[in-house]
């Protein structure tokens, strides 16, 4: 049906995140078994299981009206989309992923122009193959299907273009890395003609809105908590806030009850600070979205 969108989820190392930040948003997602199509609750909506690879190229060909991969991959395939949002987020952390050049500990490289002649192994093969191409430096660029730390240590490259997070793995292999080639994070893609179909672009409109908004939500707890009217002042002062706390009197009472949203890399330092203001009954609670 033509009103029918139909949503790609990044089959993979992103698959469970993906699922986990539709269901923050409003939308379960269930996979039943080996099937490539997963169940959802929302009838204007159809999924398909696709890997982050080959996501792009099935979104600018229209098998897909919307889905979820990395920039770097829609890159890789020069693929003609358009990009409804970035969403920052990844299989372990919500940060961006970079891909980098790395090579063995004692390695005599340690430049580009070190690298002339020798062979790079990567899964992102055409996209390094136009990185070198444009600063002519002469490489061997041969794709990995995998491990592809490991083909340094066997021998089989010299070097490696691989994604990090945190670099601990190529730490572990032995490898340092000489180069940032780029940085890529999540994004929501649409094919172009659904994107000007006014009722796909409406439904497309309203996932990356609540897909952000829960994103925005794991940076951020809700905070509350009882106050004496002359603690008041001082604990008020240390609530950051994405506004003002909010304050209510309490009934028949000379306490407030105080809310606010702040910040989760503060919540442990601010918690025993406002126990010693004066504070009492606090209360943390995890969100869901925030618009």
């Amino acid at each position: 049906m033509e009103k029918i969108l139909k949503l790609g989820i990044p089959k993979g190392s992103l698959q469970n995140a993906t699922i986990n930040l539709f269901k923050r948003s409003g939308w379960k997602i269930n996979i039943e078994g080996r099937s490539y199509f997963p169940d959802i609750n929302d009838p204007t909506i159809e999924c398909a299981l696709c890997r982050a690879q080959e996501m792009s190229i099935n979104v600018e060909s229209g098998i897909i009206d919307v889905g979820l991969t990395g920039l770097d991959w829609v890159a890789e395939h020069e693929s003609d989309v358009h990009v409804v949002t970035d969403l920052i987020y990844s299989k372990v952390s919500a940060r961006s992923a970079r891909w980098v050049i790395a090579v063995a500990n004692d390695s005599p490289i340690k430049t580009l122009e070190d690298l002339t002649g020798k062979t790079i192994s990567t899964e992102l093969l055409k996209f390094t193959k136009r990185f070198f191409k444009d600063r002519n430096i002469d490489v061997n660029v041969k794709f990995s299907w995998g491990a592809t730390e490991a083909k340094i240590v066997s021998g089989l490259a010299d070097a490696i273009v691989e994604i990090t997070e945190t670099e601990s793995t190529i730490r572990a292999h032995n490898l340092r890395v000489i180069h940032e080639v780029m940085e890529t994070n999540t994004q929501l893609i649409a094919n172009k003609k659904a994107w000007e179909n006014p009722v796909k672009r409406e439904k497309i409109e309203q996932i990356a809105l609540l897909l952000q908004a829960a994103l925005v939500a794991d940076k951020l707890v809700g905070i509350k908590m009882n106050v004496p009217e002359n603690k008041i002042a001082k604990v008020v002062a240390l609530l950051p806030s994405l506004n003002t706390p909010t304050i209510a009197p309490l009934y028949q009472s000379d306490w407030f009850a105080v809310e606010s949203i702040i910040d989760t890399g503060l919540v442990r330092d601010l918690i025993p600070q406002l126990l010693k203001a004066g504070a009492e009954g606090i209360i943390e609670y995890p969100l869901n979205k925030v618009l």
